[in-house]
């Protein structure tokens, strides 16, 4: 069983920053969003601290944090104010937000050779979603249903054009993936219906690909391209389907639908 996570909260935080008068926000809420640094929103507490916990729910002992090196609110926090109790925290640090396939790098220089999950941030997912995935240690995905994400989640069918849409191939296979899609996705077709959230389990031939995937053309290294190279290169990626909601945490917009999710819950990091 995988029992370290890498969560991936180096990000600038561009659309977190950006105004919305229609986001009712209170003061402690506004004055993390224009930092950016979404993982330091707060639900009750910090929505990393939410996130932490469900992955300790599901067996996870050992988290890092990627982080960039302004994040010291984000150190301050998980070494002073409110040390985890279940889990190990450690941080790597990626020096310049270039990227997912970077920010794997960056951890897998912390943690050396063993498998870990990768996740974003600013996404609550579910308990069970990081069970499936670290049972085995080999290179995985999480493949969520369309239809999940948007009736039971936060996130609109429209968004899903943002997200990575996979294809499962023989043997529950990763058989290949389209990054951000955009208009030319049939949100109703069969093909649009499993969904990357980056939620992934990275071995070290994964890890090889992240070291020597090309730039993309958004200007990054970017994970889902490694995989995709790994998987060209003969690595297998096994897909855990799974019909559950994500939290997505990118806008102002969506801090008041994530605290009417998780606003009840008590987060035991």
């Amino acid at each position: 069983m995988i029992r370290t996570a890498v969560i991936m909260a180096r990000g600038l935080g561009t659309r977190m920053r950006r105004a919305d008068d229609s986001a009712a926000l209170d003061a402690s809420q506004a004055a993390a969003a224009e930092t950016g640094v979404k993982g330091m929103i707060p639900i009750r507490r910090p929505f990393l601290e939410y996130v932490i916990s469900a992955l300790a729910d599901a067996g996870i002992t050992d988290v890092v944090l990627v982080i960039g090196p302004e994040h010291d609110a984000i150190r301050q926090h998980f070494v002073h104010d409110a040390p985890p109790v279940r889990t190990r925290v450690r941080f790597a640090v990626q020096e310049a937000p270039i990227g997912t396939a970077n920010a794997v790098t960056s951890a897998a220089d912390v943690i050396g050779d063993a498998p870990f999950l990768v996740l974003n941030a600013d996404n609550y997912y579910p308990v069970e979603s990081f069970r499936l995935l670290a049972a085995d240690e080999t290179a995985g995905v999480v493949a969520f249903d369309r239809d999940a994400l948007v009736t039971e989640g936060n996130i609109d069918a429209e968004r899903v054009r943002s997200f990575a849409v996979l294809t499962v191939g023989n043997h529950g296979l990763l058989a290949g993936i389209i990054e951000k899609p955009g208009p030319a996705l049939d949100l109703s077709s069969e093909a649009a219906r499993w969904v990357g959230m980056n939620l992934w389990a990275v071995t070290p031939a994964v890890v090889s690909a992240c070291r020597r995937v090309p730039m993309s053309t958004r200007g990054e290294f970017e994970l889902p391209e490694a995989v995709a190279m790994a998987v060209r290169e003969g690595v297998p990626v096994r897909v855990v389907r799974l019909s559950a909601p994500v939290l997505d945490l990118s806008r102002r917009s969506d801090i008041a639908s994530v605290v009417a999710h998780l606003g009840a819950i008590e987060p035991r990091p």
